[in-house]
């Protein structure tokens, strides 16, 4: 799949046509221990997702919705989330471990500033669930995703 889905607009959210910095999506981590909002934006051309934790700021490429989405269609079964931050080795086979993985399809992490391109598997599954692309275990830890079918 290269770009988001037909399915749904570009740069768009159910419910939020505009999801920008001035009208960004609410979401809540997979255990519902965490608040955040994301919103679309682009720096020097390139669409991310932009990521606000507090006042922590994370920014992942934009084409990682995607992307999670057909590696969770080709896996065909339950893949552990494995959130981590940078600096910390992610769990074999996990979410996070794809999310950083040199043959995954832009080469490497999905992730944008570094020092912060971890914690892919914590914020990027809730909007895809949202969108009804994916479903996702909501335990106090060690969640995983897969693929909703029919999206």
């Amino acid at each position: 799949m290269d770009g988001v889905s037909s399915e749904k607009p570009s740069g768009s959210f159910p419910g939020n046509e505009t999801c920008d910095a001035g009208n960004p999506w609410h979401l809540t981590t997979a255990p519902g221990t965490s608040a955040y909002t994301m919103h679309l934006g682009e720096v020097a051309g390139r669409k991310i997702l932009v990521c606000t934790v507090g006042k922590t700021v994370l920014h992942y490429d934009a084409r990682c919705v995607d992307d999670l989405q057909e590696m969770l269609m080709e896996r065909g079964d339950w893949v552990d989330l494995g959130g981590a931050d940078e600096q910390r080795t992610p769990a074999e086979g996990s979410v996070e471990a794809w999310a950083r993985d040199p043959s995954n399809s832009i080469g490497g992490w999905y992730g944008l500033r570094n020092g912060y391109r971890g914690r892919f598997a914590v914020y990027v599954p809730p909007p895809l669930e949202a969108l009804g692309r994916c479903e996702l275990e909501h335990g106090p830890r060690t969640n995983r995703a897969r693929y909703r079918a029919g999206t």
